[in-house]
């Protein structure tokens, strides 16, 4: 059961039993602004967006280095912790 260190230290959970590649994100960002929601549309539209809220209401929205999306349940300030960053907001 070595492979489940791997895969421990290799994802993080974006909530519900979903995980992403730790490696593949390259933004985590708040669901409130008018332009992501926006962008989340026009994902969905073209086939690229994940949707991992299991109906609850979308706080973050994460980008993959592939271009696609994947909707959250959980706020990006959470799913920062989970991925080790602990910058405080500078905004």
């Amino acid at each position: 059961m070595s492979g489940y260190g791997y895969l421990s230290s290799n994802v993080i959970s974006i909530g519900f039993g979903n995980y992403v590649v730790r490696q593949k994100v390259i933004a985590i960002i708040g669901a409130d602004s008018a332009p992501i929601r926006r962008s989340v549309q026009e994902a969905r539209k073209q086939g690229v967006l994940v949707d991992a809220t299991q109906g609850r209401r979308t706080k973050s929205v994460i980008i993959l280095d592939n271009g696609n999306m994947i909707i959250s349940g959980l706020s990006q300030e959470t799913l920062a912790r989970r991925m080790g960053i602990h910058g405080e907001a500078t905004d």
